[in-house]
């Protein structure tokens, strides 16, 4: 019975992580994309937008994110049509998690030497081409890194998203560990989620070494 719901809660988590990180990436990358290009250093320089993105980005940051997830719940059940169940937490998550992803990308790309894109500008490339031929290949160890932090911040988030219904190993350790103070329960999740973790810290560091040489 135990085996079961642990199995259960750890499949719900990775399924939630998984699409989770997938969107916020997608979005953080695009975010990260237009800061570079709008900061006052960068390719196309715009303050207005610079300066309008990053004040969002830093509010939606600044949410804990067990607020974030109440406070969003009707778009949320606009989005999935339901504002409870591991499919509805995707999107509590993506938000959470975009604007971190956002900010790590954003700082992968700002490492890039800006020698090599005054050498890319003097041999006549593009915006675009200096952009994801250089700036992107160089940072992508670096953004790698970034990814896998998010990833962690998100089992985190995830388990937190268990206490308003949002399933996975955080509900289990809320429903079975808290409320039927089964404390073995409570301890197995904790390992998993401490296993989860570690897993995938030691393959994001194999992968970044691997990158990296």
């Amino acid at each position: 019975m135990i085996k079961e719901i642990l199995i259960q809660g750890l499949k719900e988590t990775i399924f939630m992580v998984s699409y989770s990180t997938l969107f916020a990436v997608i979005i953080g990358f695009a975010l990260a994309i237009i800061l570079i290009l709008t900061d006052k250093n960068g390719l196309k320089p715009n303050k207005f937008i610079y300066s309008l993105l990053d004040l969002i980005i830093n509010v939606l940051r600044s949410f804990p994110f067990i607020i974030l997830m109440i406070a969003i719940i009707p778009f949320t059940r606009f989005i999935v049509g339901k504002s409870i169940g591991t499919t509805a937490a995707i999107v509590p998550l993506t938000i959470g998690a975009a604007p971190f992803a956002a900010r790590v990308i954003e700082s992968a790309l700002k490492e890039v030497d800006p020698g090599l894109i005054e050498a890319a500008k003097s041999f006549g490339a593009t915006t675009t081409q200096i952009l994801f031929k250089v700036m992107v290949k160089e940072a992508f160890p670096s953004i790698i890194r970034g990814i896998i932090l998010t990833i962690i911040n998100l089992i985190g988030y995830s388990a937190m998203a268990g206490a308003v219904g949002g399933g996975g190993l955080g509900d289990v350790a809320i429903t079975y560990g808290y409320n039927r103070f089964k404390t073995d329960i409570m301890v197995y999740t904790v390992i998993l989620l401490i296993i989860l973790v570690q897993f995938i810290q030691s393959a994001g560091n194999v992968l970044y070494k691997t990158l990296n040489k």
